[in-house]
């Protein structure tokens, strides 16, 4: 006897529809490696119908002023709360996350960011109005950019498509929003959320591929592009983009590095170091997987890792005493093999380094030491519960060794000197500097990289900004 799988469906101009040529796709539930639903492989029909509505609504979206705007927004963060554990059930189903972690550490900081930017939407700035030239005053508008094209990861499907459409629907835009296509479920219900609260047209959603990814980027009407994903993903983007010139907003992956001092409290920062590691089984840009640590507290240090590894749980979401679920999905699972399997002969794998059990896609806490810094484990995102160690000798080198990848999303500084940490804000190449702690985030405050980490920021004033465009306008007043 076979289960029937539930049918998720595209949302365009306040409407469910199925893809137009009727092509769907299976979605797995990563924590059994089984089909759960179905959802639309959208084509290009698909994508000029969500387009058109997005157009279509943008006029009267983009006249309403900023406190209604605000209103609506903090009707759809209500509205999130009130719907919280469908919610969370529908990411379940997405991730195989733990279900109590995916209630305290998802919900309430989505929540609040909605609620941020609904502030926001009434905070637009511009320079002073004067007469910078006799006779004639000067004012700026900042305005919204048009209809925005978002894709979304797979890593957190529902904070990443928050981050996405709240400062764009605040600042005025039209969004049509195309979740990864292994994790659908909970942006398809966000949008029956959404979809209750704002005009037709002003929000959709089209499930499908990497084609349908394609096409809403080549597509003319969209005035920019966002996505959140790989770095050859970010490349295609902004190739694509340049052909008609949007705009484009890429957060892409990291290769975070932890630099631990000798003055560091050993046992503090591992217990903080191994959470921001294997959080969400490393599948996060900013988690901490590659430490640093001075040569004088390396052996100590991987000792306490390596048992801080062998303590951390991975299992099925509604088990209380995990911190981390499967990796998102086969392909993700052959990867972070991979990468163990490739290992160099100077390389020790202290911890972990095997898949867990035959169902689904898990994977131990994995510690490995003894790397070099052009070994591929250092270079390239892993992507999964995999922390390496290297050993570093002075100051010097520890820069050196933190800089040395082609990665510049987020970083963090372990040690007591005051005057060392302020160092080492200053040289560290990378997005965000943390020091003697790694992973929180807050609405206030910019998410975004540099060099191959991609460019724009999410959540904070500067990640609204990116939505908007500027106008100079300028009269005369001598009548």
């Amino acid at each position: 006897m076979t289960t029937e799988l539930r049918r998720l469906r595209n949302y365009i101009n306040g409407e469910f529809r199925d893809a137009a040529d009727g092509r769907t796709t299976e979605v797995i539930n990563p924590a059994t490696g089984e089909a759960y639903a179905t959802a639309p492989l959208s084509g290009q029909a698909d994508v000029d119908a969500a387009m058109k509505a997005a157009a279509d609504a943008f006029p009267a979206w983009r006249d309403l002023t900023p406190a209604e705007r605000q209103k609506a927004l903090l009707k759809i963060a209500d509205a999130f709360e009130e719907r919280a554990e469908d919610l969370i059930a529908a990411e379940v189903e997405n991730t195989g996350k733990p279900t109590g972690l995916t209630r305290s550490e998802e919900i309430p900081p989505m929540v609040d960011q909605i609620r941020f930017f609904a502030g926001a939407a009434r905070m637009l700035e511009g320079r002073a109005a004067g007469e910078y030239m006799e006779g004639l005053t000067s004012i700026i508008r900042r305005e919204p950019i048009g209809v925005c094209a978002q894709v979304a990861p797979w890593n957190y499907p529902m904070m990443m498509a928050v981050w996405k459409f709240a400062p764009a629907l605040a600042a005025g835009n039209t969004v049509v929003l195309k979740p990864s296509d292994t994790t659908p479920a909970s942006t398809v219900l966000m949008a029956e959320i959404i979809g209750s609260i704002v005009p037709p047209g002003v929000f959709n959603v089209v499930t499908g591929d990497r084609d349908t990814g394609r096409a809403m980027v080549e597509h003319p009407t969209p005035a920019m592009a966002s996505i959140t994903g790989s770095v050859r993903a970010g490349m295609q983007v902004a190739e694509s983009a340049s052909k008609d010139l949007k705009r484009v907003h890429l957060e892409l992956g990291g290769k975070a590095p932890v630099v631990v001092f000798e003055d560091t409290d050993i046992a503090k920062a591992v217990e903080d170091i191994s959470m921001a590691g294997f959080f969400n089984a490393g599948q996060d840009c900013t988690a901490a997987t590659r430490v640093l640590v001075h040569e004088s507290i390396h052996d100590d240090f991987v000792t306490a890792l390596a048992k801080a590894a062998a303590d951390t749980k991975t299992g099925q979401p509604d088990d209380e005493d995990v911190l981390y679920g499967p990796l998102n999905n086969a392909n993700q699972l052959k990867q972070v093999s991979g990468f163990i399997d490739r290992l160099p002969a100077h390389a020790k794998v202290e911890a972990g380094g095997q898949r867990v059990g035959e169902k689904g896609y898990f994977y131990a806490p994995t510690v490995v030491s003894g790397l070099k810094q052009d070994d591929e484990i250092i270079q390239n995102e892993v992507f999964g519960p995999v922390i390496t160690v290297q050993s570093f000798t002075d100051e010097a080198q520890a820069v050196e060794y933190a800089n040395g990848v082609e990665y510049a999303l987020a970083s963090s500084v372990w040690t007591k000197d005051h005057a060392r940490a302020m160092r080492m804000s200053k040289v560290l190449d990378f997005g965000c500097v943390w020091i003697n702690t790694h992973i929180p985030l807050v609405a206030e405050m910019p998410h975004g990289g540099f060099k191959k980490s991609g460019y724009g920021k999410d959540l904070s004033a500067y990640g609204f900004d990116d939505y908007t465009r500027i106008k100079h306008v300028m009269t005369s007043i001598e009548g």
